[in-house]
C-alpha cells in the first residue's frame, strides 16, 4: 500500500495554508497548521503512475469524473490551485511531477480544428455566461471596485482602440475577431473601415449577421479564413486579442512577421495576449480538454520575435489582475447558469468548465501567467503617435 505515503508526499507541501484531505478509505488528515476551510476528497484513488506521468492531467480528469471533490466556498477550487502555484514543492511546480508534452502541431488545418473544437461548442453555450457583448477575453476594469463585466468589456475595446490613436477613414484588421465587438465598435464609433478574420464558423456567421443587421456592409467585412492567407493587402492598424497564445511556439515568429506584413508603413498594431513572464508553458489537461494546441509564450520569446520581425515596441501594459477578476465573474455567471448548462452539456462537461475557469483565475492570481498589451509600430517607435501616453486615456 504505497499510495498513501505518495499522496502525503504530494499534498503535504503543496499549499501555504491548512488543507483537509479525506482519502478513499474514509480517513482524513490535515496538512498545514490551523483550521482548514477547504477540503479535498478522494472518492477513488488515482493510480500513482497516472499522477507521476502528468499530475495536472490525472487530477483534472479525476475531478471531471467525480473521483475528486473540492469543498469550501464558491472559490475553493481557485484557492486550492492558487496555493499549489505558490508553493515551490507542490505538484504543480516540483520537477518530480512536471512533465513536458509532446510537440504540438500548428499547421493551418490543425489550427482550424483547434479553434473549432473550442469556439464552435455553440454560441448558445457562451451566451449563458459571457456578458451581452459576447467578449471572450480579458476585460478592463477602470477602478478597483468595478464589477460590471459588460461595462468593463466595452472599456477594454475603447482602451485598445484609443491606444492606436485612430484616424477616421483609415483601415483596421482584427486578427481573431471573435464575435465582432471590437471591429464593429471601430467601424461605428471611430469611423474606421474594418476587416475581421476568424476560423470559427459560429463566430463568422454571427458577425456576418451583425454587419447586415446594422447596415455596415460598406465599412465592415468578416472572413472565415486563416490569418496567414490574407494575401498582400495592408491596413493602417492591426489588432489581435487573445490570439497568439494559440499559434504555437514554432509559429510565433511567423505570426509577428504577418503582423508586420499586413501593416502599412508607420502602421500601428495592438497585440493583446496571455504571456508568462517566467517563460513559455503548456498545460496537458487544458490542451486535451479545453483548447488543443494552446501554448502560453514567455515574455522574452515574444519580445525577441517582435524585434526580429522589424516591429518596434512603443508601449506594454500588464493586465494580470484584470483577467483574474474577469475569470472570477465568468465563473460566477457560469455557476449561476449551472443547471441550464448541465442540462444542455452534461455533468462531466460542466465540472470540466468550472474547473477550467477557476484554474485560470488561480493561475493569474498567483502570477503564474499574465496578460499583456503590446503596442507596436512598423517604423520607429511611436512615430505617428502623440509624445506622451495621456492620449490613451481619452474618453
Amino acid at each position: 500500500m504505497l499510495e498513501k505515503p505518495f499522496y502525503k508526499m504530494m499534498l503535504s507541501k503543496s499549499f501555504p495554508f491548512p488543507v483537509k484531505v479525506t482519502y478513499w478509505d474514509g480517513k482524513s488528515e490535515v496538512y498545514g497548521n490551523g483550521e482548514p476551510d477547504v477540503e479535498i476528497i478522494f472518492n477513488e484513488k488515482i493510480p500513482v503512475t497516472d499522477i507521476t506521468k502528468n499530475a495536472s492531467l490525472a487530477l483534472g480528469e479525476g475531478y471531471m469524473d467525480k473521483k475528486i471533490e473540492i469543498t469550501g466556498d464558491e472559490r475553493a477550487i481557485q484557492k486550492i490551485i492558487m496555493g499549489a502555484y505558490q508553493s515551490a514543492d507542490s505538484f504543480m511546480r516540483s520537477s518530480k511531477f512536471r512533465k513536458f508534452l509532446p510537440k504540438q502541431k500548428h499547421t493551418e488545418k490543425q489550427s482550424e480544428e483547434d479553434v473549432q473544437s473550442h469556439y464552435d461548442i455553440g454560441n448558445d453555450f457562451y451566451k449563458m455566461w459571457l456578458d451581452p457583448t459576447l467578449t471572450y477575453s480579458c476585460a478592463y476594469f477602470e477602478d478597483d471596485n468595478q464589477n460590471d463585466l459588460e461595462q468593463a468589456q466595452i472599456a477594454k475595446v475603447h482602451h485598445i482602440l484609443n491606444k492606436l490613436h485612430p484616424q477616421k477613414g483609415k483601415t483596421l484588421l482584427d486578427i481573431g475577431c471573435g464575435w465582432g465587438t471590437l471591429m464593429l465598435t471601430a467601424a461605428k464609433e471611430y469611423g474606421l473601415k474594418v476587416t475581421g478574420v476568424t476560423l470559427s464558423e459560429e463566430q463568422f456567421e454571427l458577425v456576418q449577421k451583425k454587419i447586415y443587421d446594422e447596415g455596415l456592409e460598406d465599412v465592415a467585412t468578416v472572413k472565415l479564413e486563416d490569418y496567414r492567407e490574407l494575401g498582400n493587402e495592408q491596413w493602417d492598424y492591426v489588432t489581435s486579442v487573445g490570439m497568439f497564445e494559440h499559434v504555437g511556439p514554432e509559429n510565433l515568429s511567423e505570426y509577428f512577421s504577418d503582423v508586420y506584413k499586413y501593416l502599412k508603413p508607420n502602421g500601428i498594431a495592438l497585440i493583446h495576449g496571455i504571456t508568462r513572464q517566467q517563460g513559455g508553458a503548456t498545460n496537458a489537461w487544458i490542451n486535451k480538454y479545453i483548447f488543443p494546441g494552446g501554448y502560453i509564450p514567455g515574455l522574452p520569446e515574444i519580445v525577441t520575435d517582435i524585434v526580429e520581425n522589424n516591429l518596434q515596441i512603443t508601449d506594454m501594459e500588464m493586465l494580470r489582475r484584470h483577467y483574474q477578476r474577469t475569470l472570477e465573474i465568468w465563473d460566477s455567471n457560469f455557476n449561476n447558469a449551472r443547471d441550464q448548462i448541465q442540462e444542455k452539456m452534461g455533468e462531466r462537461f460542466t465540472r470540466m468548465w468550472d474547473l477550467y475557469l477557476q484554474a485560470c483565475a488561480a493561475s493569474f492570481e498567483s502570477g503564474n501567467i499574465d496578460v499583456i498589451q503590446y503596442l507596436l509600430t512598423k517604423g520607429p517607435s511611436g512615430e505617428s503617435l502623440p509624445m506622451t501616453r495621456k492620449y490613451m486615456l481619452n474618453k
